[in-house]
């Protein structure tokens, strides 16, 4: 057995309450080295005298690791537990001192793997709506203009040219109301939108003012009647939180301009000097932009002031939740803050954040409850656009992204294929829409909330940034004929009809090495995934999948 593999940590991803008397363990072995794996378990003031012995489930394949899985129900939460594993050879005692051939639990409590206590504060709740969502992402300036009587004449894209940088188009929040029906249509019954606070910019991630809808989109009593059409519609709205810097225009720090060390504002900054300066730039900005500077989130005055903003939206406007822009780059002390303060007020709000990589730290359930899934999305891009992953290796990357994180997590991560920040996946993939049908099968039947770029079932090409803000294609978008309309609207169903949860999902592949399998598990039905990106038959059992194609199969039956 190859110990150096072996790898469990308490209150982690390997170890976490999903309810005040379950949890789950997870242990990590290397591939295919054992043959069981068992959890030896008790209260760790009984476990002397008394044990409870169970078998592991063998969750997942990574890249070099094999997962293992269980979950207990406790009579008596303050559990004491050591793992028993079967090479073939031997048994093995693995605790916190590594693996043994013989253990003494009389003298356990000195070195077993233990969780003292399942308390109430420290169970990451799921945020139901979320876990069942369909997203649609609007960049708005390109969705859809709804006001006529608006003055226009900031307006300088002509709709369907290609945007540049500095490009407006005229979308705005009338426009997202008139198109509410299409896109429950479509199935998804969530929006996250791009920021709507006024900024001089298009995409308006400079924001000078939060607490002001921007003229552009609209007044906040369109933005107050979004919100409500929503509602009625039992969808939901996340809208776009700009917490980690803020436009040089921002009367915060037009005031430590003005008065440099003197402004009662200037160590809501990070500044090097006794006033801002451009050149040489001497204060903190966001990615070298000097017109972008970066609040200090370490200061809790400037805690105080962005959290204001967050709840008063909550408040005011009954959003249901926050997608946290550049989250990575703002202190852990403030997202603990944020989100006892956002939970407090409306406790199923979604807290999102924007952290392309692996995010463990922030989601133990004291700051967000998921982030961007763009792990995911490389992953996607590297099997159907780069073909730098087989369906063996897909399979193990997807396993490896799902044991960064707890189930909990699991099952509310934003998943997508594109977003505003990247290159559409159309155009990655060359323009193929059987790729894209694929991916999108993929998307929906992967653990947590599927994400839609506005545009993609319209098969909206673009490069990236800005290239991939194009506008919206209404007439390729409305046609009744058009596959991928039909296939987001079917995929919203069976999610809907399944009700999946992460317990029970296996992603494999076949031996031939050529089917990528996905397996959900859900409350009122099961679904199965095979696609095939190869150029011969792959074959599963006595399944078989034709070359560049897919099968989908969804309560008993086959869907696609």
């Amino acid at each position: 057995m190859n110990q150096l593999a072996l790898q469990h940590i308490t209150d982690s991803a390997y170890c976490f309450p999903v309810s005040d008397n379950e949890i789950v363990i997870r242990l990590r072995t290397a591939a295919d080295d054992i043959k069981e794996a068992y959890i030896i378990y008790e209260s760790k003031y009984k476990i002397a005298e008394s044990r409870h012995q169970k078998l592991m489930t063998k969750i997942g394949t990574g890249r070099i690791y094999d997962y293992y899985s269980i979950r207990l129900k406790l009579d008596d939460t303050r559990l004491a537990y050591v793992f028993y594993l079967n090479d073939g050879e031997n048994y093995y005692y693995f605790s916190e001192d590594g693996a043994s051939l013989d253990y003494d639990f009389s003298k356990g409590y000195y070195n077993f793997f233990q969780y003292p206590y399942i308390n109430e504060a420290d169970i990451h709740h799921k945020v139901e709506w979320l876990c069942n969502s369909c997203f649609y992402q609007i960049f708005i300036d390109r969705f859809c203009i709804g006001d006529d009587n608006k003055d226009k004449s900031y307006i300088n894209l002509k709709w369907g040219d290609k945007p540049t940088p500095k490009s407006f188009a005229g979308g705005d929040i009338k426009g997202i109301i008139s198109k509410l029906d299409y896109i429950k249509s479509i199935g998804c019954d969530a929006l996250y939108l791009t920021p709507i606070f006024r900024s001089p910019s298009n995409h308006k991630y400079d924001i000078v003012d939060y607490y002001d809808i921007d003229e552009h989109f609209g007044s906040k009593e369109d933005f107050k009647n979004l919100v409500e059409q929503l509602h009625k519609r039992n969808m939901r709205i996340v809208l776009d939180a700009v917490f980690n810097h803020v436009s040089e225009r921002n009367e915060l720090f037009q005031d430590v301009i003005k008065k440099g060390k003197d402004s009662e504002y200037f160590d809501y900054f990070v500044i090097r000097g006794d006033r801002p300066c451009k050149n040489p730039l001497n204060y903190e900005v966001f990615a070298g932009c000097d017109y972008m500077p970066k609040w200090n989130t370490s200061n809790p005055a400037v805690q105080d002031y962005l959290i204001a903003i967050a709840l008063y939206y909550i408040q005011e406007y009954d959003i249901d939740g926050w997608r946290l822009d550049v989250s990575d780059e703002i202190s852990h002390d403030f997202w603990r803050k944020f989100r006892k303060a956002i939970k407090s007020v409306k406790k199923d709000a979604a807290i999102i954040g924007e952290n392309w990589h692996d995010a463990s730290a922030y989601l133990r359930g004291d700051q967000y409850d998921s982030i961007m899934n763009y792990a995911f999305t490389k992953a996607c891009l590297d099997y159907f656009a780069y073909n730098k992953l087989d369906a063996t290796k897909m399979a193990q990357k997807l396993n490896d992204i799902l044991m960064r994180n707890t189930d909990t997590v699991n099952d509310m991560m934003l998943n997508l294929l594109d977003s505003h920040d990247t290159d559409r996946f159309l155009n990655e993939v060359k323009g193929d829409k059987d790729k894209l049908y694929a991916a999108l099968c993929l998307l929906y039947l992967f653990p947590g909330a599927p994400s839609i770029f506005y545009g993609t079932e319209c098969y909206t090409m673009g490069g990236y940034d800005p290239d991939c803000r194009r506008c919206m294609d209404w007439d390729t978008a409305l046609n009744k004929d058009n596959k991928a309309v039909l296939l987001l609207s079917k995929l919203s169903l069976i999610r809907k009809k399944c009700e999946f949860s992460f317990e029970g999902t296996l992603v494999n592949a076949s031996q031939d090495g050529r089917v990528l399998i996905l397996k959900r598990h859900g409350q009122r039905a099961d679904a199965e995934l095979y696609i095939n990106q190869t150029d011969e038959v792959g074959t599963y059992n006595e399944l078989q999948i034709a070359p560049g194609s897919f099968r989908l199969f969804a309560d008993g039956g086959e869907i696609l």
